[in-house]
C-alpha cells in the first residue's frame, strides 16, 4: 500500500488491475525522477509510452527523442531538485498525488521534491521526522499543491485585510500572501500565450523562446534555490527540450487506438496543428481577420458512426466532442469575459474560453474568474487547507478569496482571483484538476460547469463529456 489516502478496494479484480497500472507507472516515474544522472546521455524511446488509469499516454519530441542529459533532468541548484521532479512524463509532464505519495514513501520523505521552501505548507514547517514531514507537506501529498509566494505590487489598489491561515504560517503576510498551486504542464508549450497561471510570462508575440528562458531562470532560482542562475547554454537547452514536447493520450483502454477509424488523437497529429498567438480568438483577434470557429475539436469527428467492438464508447468520446464544440452556454458572471464592453451575457460554448483548435487554451492571453477562487465555493469545489484573504478595493468593494491571482502582477482590483485555463490535452493522466485541484476528477469537473452555468446537462451528455476529456 502506497498510501493510507489512497482507497485501492483491492477485493475488485479491476482495481487489482489498477494497482498493478499504478505501480508500473509509479517505478517508470522513480526511475526518471531519481536515476537521470545514471542514464546521463541516452535517450528514452520517440514517442515516450506511459500508463495511466485510463490507457496510455504518449509524448512524442520533435527534436527526434528524449535526451536524459538536458539540463530539464539535471540538479542545477542547492537543493537537489531538477525540472523534472515536478514535471514527470508519465504525468503529462506535471505532478499527481498517488506518484507524489509513492515517492515520500519511498524516500521517506526525502525526495527532492519534497523541500520546505515551496513544497511544504509553510516554509517554516517542523520537518525534523517522518510524521512531521507528512503533515508539513500535506497539500502537496493529496492535491499536488506548490506554495507561490509574491508580494501585492506596489501602489495597488486593494489591499489584504484579513488572512484566515490554516497553518498559521509566519512567512504568510498581508503584503506577502501565499497561494498553492498545480505545476503547469511542461509539454504542448507551442500552443501557450502565457506560461503561468496568473499571467506574469505573457507573450506580446510569438516569442515563446524568450518567455519560457525567463521562466526557467526563475524556476531554478526558486524553486531549485540556485545560487546562481542557469547559465545561457544551460536555459537555451531546457527551452528547446520544452519546446519540442508534445503530449496527448494515445490509447484508451475501452475505445482502444485513438488514431483509428479516422481519428487523429494522439501527440503526432498535435505536433502538425497549426498555431500562431490569437488564432481563432472569440474576441475577434486573430490577425488573419478569420472569425471565431466554435468547432474548435475535430479529433474524434470520424466516430460519429463507429463500428466494431468499441462503436459505443468512440460514439460516445464523439457525442462529448461535438457537446464541447456546440452546446450553448449563457455565459454570465465571469470577470475578464463579461465585465468587457458589450459583454455582460455572452451567448457561447465551451469553446468560447477553450478556443486554440485540437488543444484548447486560449489563444491570447485571457484571465478570467470563473469561481474556483471564491470563497466559499460555490459549486462546490474541495478548497480545504486553502488560506482565505479578505480583499478590500479603493473602489469599497469586498472579495473573499483563495487565491489573489492575476491582481498580484498588476495590481489592480478588478484581476483579483482571476487565472488563466490550461490547455486540455492529457487530462486523463493528470488529475486532480483546476488550479488548486480542486476537482478530483473530470466528472466532478463537468459538474462544477454544470452547475456553475446551470446547463442542466444530463447524465449520458456529462459521461459523454467525461468520455471525450478522457482522450484527449
Amino acid at each position: 500500500m502506497l498510501w493510507k489516502n489512497v482507497n485501492y478496494h483491492q477485493d475488485s479484480r479491476k482495481s487489482r488491475i489498477d494497482v498493478r497500472k499504478l505501480m508500473i507507472t509509479t517505478m517508470l516515474l522513480v526511475v526518471l525522477a531519481l536515476g537521470a544522472a545514471v542514464f546521463a546521455g541516452s535517450h528514452l524511446p520517440n514517442p515516450l509510452i506511459t500508463v495511466n488509469a485510463n490507457g496510455l499516454l504518449s509524448t512524442y519530441s520533435t527534436a527526434g527523442g528524449i535526451d536524459l542529459s538536458n539540463p530539464f533532468f539535471q540538479s542545477l541548484g542547492t537543493n537537489g531538485r531538477s525540472c523534472v521532479s515536478c514535471h514527470q512524463p508519465g504525468d503529462a509532464w506535471t505532478i499527481t498525488p498517488p506518484h507524489i505519495q509513492a515517492r515520500f514513501y519511498f524516500s521517506a520523505g526525502n525526495d527532492p521534491i519534497f523541500r520546505p521552501n515551496d513544497g511544504a505548507n509553510c516554509p517554516s514547517s517542523d520537518v525534523a521526522t517522518f510524521e512531521a514531514r507528512k503533515s508539513a507537506y500535506s497539500l502537496l501529498l493529496t492535491k499536488g499543491l506548490i506554495r507561490v509566494s509574491l508580494p501585492v505590487p506596489f501602489g495597488a489598489d486593494f489591499t489584504i485585510r484579513d488572512i484566515h491561515d490554516p497553518y498559521d504560517c509566519p512567512e504568510t503576510t498581508n503584503s506577502q500572501p501565499a497561494m498553492y498551486r498545480r505545476p503547469l504542464p511542461s509539454t504542448n508549450l507551442g500552443f501557450l500565450a502565457t506560461v503561468m497561471w496568473d499571467g506574469r510570462e505573457t507573450f506580446a508575440a510569438q516569442a515563446i523562446s524568450a518567455d519560457l528562458a525567463h521562466q526557467s531562470i526563475d524556476a531554478t532560482l526558486g524553486h531549485a534555490q540556485a545560487a546562481a542562475p542557469p547559465t545561457a547554454q544551460q536555459v537555451s537547452q531546457i527551452v528547446a527540450f520544452e519546446s519540442a514536447l508534445y503530449t496527448a493520450q494515445t490509447y484508451d483502454w475501452k475505445a482502444g487506438d485513438l488514431t483509428s477509424q479516422g481519428a487523429t488523437g494522439g501527440p503526432k497529429s498535435l505536433s502538425a496543428q497549426p498555431f500562431y498567438l490569437g488564432i481563432n480568438d472569440v474576441l475577434g483577434a486573430d490577425p488573419t481577420g478569420a472569425p471565431f470557429n466554435p468547432l474548435v475539436f475535430s479529433a474524434y469527428e470520424g466516430w460519429t458512426k463507429a463500428t466494431g467492438k468499441n462503436a459505443a464508447i468512440r460514439q460516445s468520446i464523439a457525442r462529448g466532442e461535438t457537446l464541447f464544440n456546440k452546446f450553448p452556454i449563457t455565459i454570465t458572471g465571469v470577470a475578464g469575459l463579461n465585465d468587457l464592453p458589450g459583454l455582460q451575457t455572452v451567448n457561447g460554448t465551451c469553446t468560447t474560453c477553450h478556443d486554440t483548435p485540437n488543444a484548447g487554451n486560449h489563444s491570447l492571453s485571457l484571465a478570467i474568474k470563473i469561481g474556483t477562487t471564491d470563497y466559499p465555493a460555490v459549486p462546490a469545489l474541495d478548497i480545504a487547507g486553502l488560506p482565505v484573504y479578505t480583499v478590500a478595493c479603493a473602489n469599497g468593494s469586498r472579495l473573499k478569496v483563495t487565491d489573489i491571482g492575476r491582481a498580484l502582477v498588476t495590481g489592480k482590483c478588478s484581476d483579483v482571483g482571476k487565472l488563466k485555463g490550461p490547455i486540455l490535452r492529457g487530462l486523463a493522466a493528470r488529475a486532480p484538476y483546476f488550479h488548486n485541484g480542486g476537482a478530483r476528477t473530470l466528472l466532478e469537473v463537468v459538474d462544477f460547469y454544470d452547475q456553475r452555468f446551470s446547463l442542466k446537462l444530463t447524465n449520458q451528455q456529462k459521461q459523454d463529456l467525461v468520455n471525450f476529456l478522457d482522450v484527449l
